[in-house]
């Protein structure tokens, strides 16, 4: 009698301390567990991301959500066949131009189109080719990028239009090589997309 009356103490002084510290919970056995401190309470790490407000999401939302609906109206407005993706480098000299030389050649030079030439779409010829470029460029670099020398890559086909956006890399080369025209050792890296059609 006495022991459980001792144990009914203990409970009670262990219900009491929990109710008065709500960082502790009893679970199903009857043992405690110490529970997180509320986010308030909690120091944020650097892995942690607040997430923007709804305005905010909302507001970039409706500008990606435009600028893909006017590429897609772009696209529609040719018959799309296919597209060829590239990616350039220009690993010394820090020239955004060659960089994207280099990814319009990748997309365009693993790719044969014999159904312009051979009559496969009636009335359909290489002249009648219609190429969109889409390039993703760093924004730092983008106003340094010429485009006319890009557009010289492709061979034929008339390009109705031709994209820059934010896109591609800036990153270290491990090496800087003044002999062959570097100013640091930065690595410009550009992504290609191609569209074709008629």
């Amino acid at each position: 009698m006495a022991a459980a009356c001792c144990s009914l103490l203990r409970s009670s002084s262990l219900f009491s301390s929990v109710n008065s510290n709500p960082s502790f919970h009893i679970n199903i056995n009857n043992q405690i567990q110490s529970l997180p401190p509320p986010i308030s309470k909690r120091k944020l790490n650097n892995s942690t991301r607040l997430a923007p407000s709804s305005a905010t999401t909302e507001k970039m939302e409706g500008k990606e959500a435009a600028a893909e609906a006017s590429g897609q109206e772009q696209i529609h407005q040719m018959k799309l066949l296919f597209v060829e993706m590239g990616v350039g480098y220009d690993q010394h000299g820090q020239d955004i131009t060659v960089a994207a030389m280099r990814a319009c050649k990748g997309a365009i030079s693993s790719n044969s189109i014999p159904a312009f030439r051979r009559g496969s779409i009636p009335g359909v010829s290489y002249e009648n080719m219609k190429l969109q470029i889409k390039l993703g460029v760093p924004r730092s670099t983008q106003q340094l990028l010429d485009v006319e020398r890009v557009k010289s890559v492709f061979p034929y086909g008339q390009i109705v239009s031709f994209e820059v956006m934010d896109g591609g890399m800036i990153c270290s080369s491990g090496v800087c090589l003044e002999a062959m025209g570097d100013k640091n050792d930065d690595c410009y890296v550009v992504n290609a997309a191609v569209y074709v059609g008629y």
